[in-house]
């Protein structure tokens, strides 16, 4: 593995970030430049970046708070899809595969810290 880019994790984190992007930010109101789009948009980049940083990290445990960081982001860009949702600036169909885009991203980083955890045991 070369770089953080070759992380299964990050390349799912990645793909919602630009999903995000182009199918929900460009939708939203101006008066939530400063609110829901900025907010949203944080905390798909802290997904993607958390990643990054844990991967550069030498020792498990310094490591793993910044995956930890990661799955604390993806459940808040979960959080404001739904809010997205409730004020109608996106679509149910749009919100259902940016949830499931969401858990998969989970799944995939969930499955990462077990792998690191169990490398860490032998």
């Amino acid at each position: 593995m070369d770089t953080f880019e070759d992380l299964k994790c990050w390349q799912a984190a990645q793909t919602l970030k630009r999903r995000i992007k182009t199918e929900v930010l460009n939708n939203l109101p101006t008066k939530e430049k400063y609110e829901l789009h900025s907010q949203l948009l944080r905390a798909a980049r802290s997904a993607t970046a958390n990643i990054a940083e844990g991967w550069g990290r030498y020792h498990f445990l310094d490591s793993r708070k910044f995956f930890y960081n990661s799955r604390g982001s993806l459940a808040e860009v979960l959080d404001h899809l739904i809010e997205a949702k409730e004020e109608e600036y996106i679509s149910e169909d749009t919100f259902q595969s940016l949830k499931e885009e969401c858990q998969k991203s989970l799944k995939i980083l969930n499955g990462y810290i077990r792998y690191l955890t169990e490398k860490n045991r032998e």
